[in-house]
């Protein structure tokens, strides 16, 4: 038996999702996705136009809740057969067909070692716990043009990761770190050189 998972805000709010069992596999729960979007919409995601990218995305909580909230469209990358099931039953039930969601059978760093189709404006980063993933995913998504300027780039990921301690590009600078039970949520900005340099204004 699955995971019990609701979508939390937007033309979705209060349907359940189909999830699926299995290693790595902890679809974000309503608080923590509550509290990213939240995050995400106070340092201005504005929803219409967004092209979202949901890496490790597991049974895709994350980008279904960013297309219930107006995204323009997502892009799911997961390599368990189960999830990717997951994946697909949902966006059948939901009616999101090619034009506002696509589905890569791929492992995420495989995806991000390809050659970039389009840039996105939001990214979101699940990886499983204890695989120390996440540096390398952002390094690769620095490096391969899947961000666009601008772009927000959001991590969940077990307590003990300390971001003062990974080695970043330069192009991404640290907004929001918050921790929900053992649970860190991670926001940064990709930025371009002729990007301001002026303080995130303290928000939550």
């Amino acid at each position: 038996m699955g995971w019990r998972v609701r979508i939390t805000g937007g033309d979705f709010k209060g349907r359940s999702l189909k999830t699926a069992v299995g290693p790595g596999l902890r679809p974000a729960m309503a608080k923590a996705r509550q509290a990213l979007f939240s995050m995400l919409e106070a340092r201005g995601l504005d929803y219409p136009g967004t092209l979202a990218l949901d890496l490790f995305a597991g049974t895709g909580s994350l980008g279904l809740e960013a297309l219930s909230r107006g995204a323009a469209a997502a892009v799911f990358v997961e390599n368990y057969p189960p999830a990717l099931r997951a994946i697909r039953d949902n966006l059948k039930q939901f009616e999101l067909g090619p034009g506002r969601a696509r589905v890569e059978a791929k492992d995420a760093l495989a995806y991000l070692r390809g050659q970039a189709k389009q840039a996105f404006d939001l990214i979101f980063i699940d990886p499983p716990y204890g695989r120390d993933l996440l540096g390398q995913t952002l390094a690769l998504v620095a490096a391969s043009g899947f961000a666009a300027p601008e772009a927000l780039i959001a991590a969940e990921v077990e307590i003990r990761v300390d971001p003062e301690k990974l080695s970043l590009p330069g192009a991404f600078r640290l907004l929001a770190d918050r921790r929900y039970g053992q649970t860190r949520m991670l926001l940064w900005r990709h930025e371009t050189p002729a990007s301001p340099s002026t303080p995130e204004p303290s928000i939550p």
